[in-house]
């Protein structure tokens, strides 16, 4: 009766599943959610599979006794070390002077895009996304659909991402063991930018920063679409640790005093309340100022954004970052994000990446840490054609789907 698609976020402290109603082709409402903590992960990627297995496998039942449907697969995102892109450029021609000038056709584009693929990349990876930047028509650039229009040489930019072959396995083997199939890998940041940006900042431009435990992920859009997507191999994990070796005390507990307590920019600092340091081996619980806290993680908070910022402009040749800054990610629900990252950035476009509200009976998923996993049931909504391999109630029905991404970004300075 009715679809459902099922987005699996495995991140590095926890596996979040967000279970999309597929009502019509532009509509979807979240029917359940469900969190837990991650087992069998470093930074990013898969190190113990039969951890792995059990979290996701305990992670998605969870999210079908909430949402009352029965998952058989799913669609999941990676980032991280095992992600790797880079630009090119392809060519093919329309006609020749034996053959009268025609329309350009989809054939037509996709022998562009092939083209562009045509690349060596080494035998360890393998293509992830091959998304189109623009075309140009006989010297005509700037096209962003060159579909019907005359033309000889059809040229395009692409923006291509790689993945690692082993990450790709190992995410596959641990779903399929877990007992369901997988749909579609994304990259996650891919993912996440159709759930949270705005329409205004899709005609403005963007830099989405994922702020994650163990790595962060950049993408950066300019003139309608990705120009680079990045990681940078530090995360929230970092500053959890900052304060476990200052304060001696257990990874664990340090991370609670972070999620409870933590600011990383000091005038954001509203209140400067006590918190409870717990003893260790049978030394006394001790007292210490959030304002000593926010000292210990606003210099780990700072020197990530900056080295965000250092890769950036490596990458790109960029040197004013001022587009607008979208933070996702469960490092951007710490208190004073968004102000230490317009301090360093130096813009005031700086603003959390909330997952569009879509309806249905959950709306905890209006967080920056589920963008991942809401951005996944949005992205495969957005390009699904085979409803009989999702999760369903009981039986499917028709097609569903639309265009892959309704459109990037036109400007970013």
């Amino acid at each position: 009766m009715t679809d459902a698609i099922v987005g699996l976020d495995i991140g590095t402290s926890s596996i979040r599943v967000a279970i999309g109603e597929l009502i019509d082709e532009n509509t979807v409402e979240i029917m359940g959610l469900a969190k837990r903590p991650s087992e069998g992960l470093r930074n990013g990627s898969i190190v113990n599979i039969e951890a792995a297995i059990t979290a996701i496998k305990d992670t998605i039942e969870q999210a079908e006794q909430n949402a009352g449907v029965e998952v058989l697969s799913c669609v999941t995102a990676i980032g991280g070390s095992q992600i790797e892109s880079y630009n090119s450029h392809g060519l093919a021609a329309v006609s020749n002077k034996n053959q009268p000038n025609r329309e350009i056709n989809e054939a037509d584009k996709e022998r562009a895009l092939e083209s562009a693929r045509a690349t060596l990349i080494p035998l360890d990876r393998e293509f992830l996304h091959v998304v189109p930047r623009d075309y140009t028509v006989d010297g005509t650039s700037g096209i962003k659909d060159p579909i019907h229009m005359i033309g000889v040489r059809l040229e395009t930019d692409v923006h291509i991402v790689t993945a690692s072959k082993t990450a790709i396995q190992n995410v596959f083997s641990c779903v399929s063991r877990a007992g369901y199939s997988l749909d579609k890998v994304w990259l996650k940041t891919l993912a996440q930018i159709q759930s949270v940006a705005h329409e205004d900042e899709l005609d403005m431009g963007s830099i989405l920063i994922d702020l994650g435990a163990g790595t962060t992920d950049v993408l950066v859009i300019v003139d309608g679409a990705p120009i680079c997507s990045l990681s940078i191999p530090v995360g929230g994990n970092l500053v959890t640790n900052d304060i476990s070796i200052v304060k001696g005390i257990p990874f664990a507990a340090a991370e609670n005093i972070k999620i409870e307590s933590g600011c990383c920019f000091l005038p954001a600092l509203g209140t400067n309340e006590e918190v409870i340091i717990p003893g260790v081996g049978g030394r006394p619980n001790e007292l210490a100022s959030q304002d000593e806290l926010c000292r210990i993680i606003q210099p780990r908070m700072e020197e990530i954004f900056s080295m965000v910022r250092s890769e950036i402009v490596h990458k790109t040749d960029l040197q004013r970052l001022s587009g607008n800054i979208i933070l996702t990610g469960g490092g951007a629900e710490m208190q004073g994000v968004v102000e230490l990252a317009q301090n360093v950035f130096g813009t005031t476009a700086v603003r959390l990446g909330i997952p569009e509200s879509l309806g249905g009976i959950e709306e905890d998923y209006r967080k920056p840490e589920f963008a991942t996993a809401i951005g996944l049931v949005v992205a495969q909504k957005n390009q699904y054609k085979s409803p009989d391999r999702v999760a369903k109630r009981n039986s499917s029905s028709g097609n569903k789907g639309e265009s892959f991404i309704k459109k990037f970004i036109k400007q970013l300075f």
